[in-house]
């Protein structure tokens, strides 16, 4: 298996814990903006928040034309515990899987150099670097999703 192929399992983060669509599926509407006692965030914020973060991450990633960082922290978190409308949660984790495929493929693309610095970056920060970023942050929060799930009696 290849360096990118094994990027590419990261990325997808079926491994060792709980992936998206499990983490994600199944959750009764009505508990998604419910944030538990004692926890920071509801199951709407963590899901938005992780589907904010990563498609900001992709776009830097592949210097998107008119990509603008988001307002930190702010930018990164659903101004409210509830999601917005019925749909909302559907959306979001439709965007999610979408822009890890993009992700994923944007890896495995023969014609990029995971290691070569990206030109838009001050920091020199590589596409295996945030290809890894992402990874860590969407296995970090998917465990407080699911954490947040098992407090709401809604895991397992």
């Amino acid at each position: 298996m290849s360096l990118k192929d094994q990027i590419v399992e990261a990325l997808k983060g079926d491994g060792a814990h709980a992936g998206f669509d499990d983490t994600v599926s199944g959750l009764d509407p009505a508990l998604q903006g419910k944030r538990p006692q004692g926890a920071a965030h509801s199951p709407w914020e963590l899901l938005e928040h992780l589907r904010l973060a990563q498609r900001d991450i992709l776009e830097f990633t592949r210097n998107d034309p008119g990509y603008k960082s988001l307002e930190f922290p702010n930018g990164y978190w659903p101004k409210s515990p509830e999601p917005p409308d019925a749909g909302a949660w559907d959306r979001s984790v439709e965007a999610f899987r979408s822009d890890l495929r993009e992700f994923c493929d944007y890896v495995a693309d023969e014609s990029n150099d995971l290691l070569a610095p990206l030109p838009q970056s001050k920091s020199g920060a590589s596409i295996l670097g945030q290809a890894l970023m992402t990874a860590d942050h969407n296995s970090y929060h998917l465990g407080q999703l699911v954490m947040v799930r098992r407090l709401l009696g809604a895991w397992g």
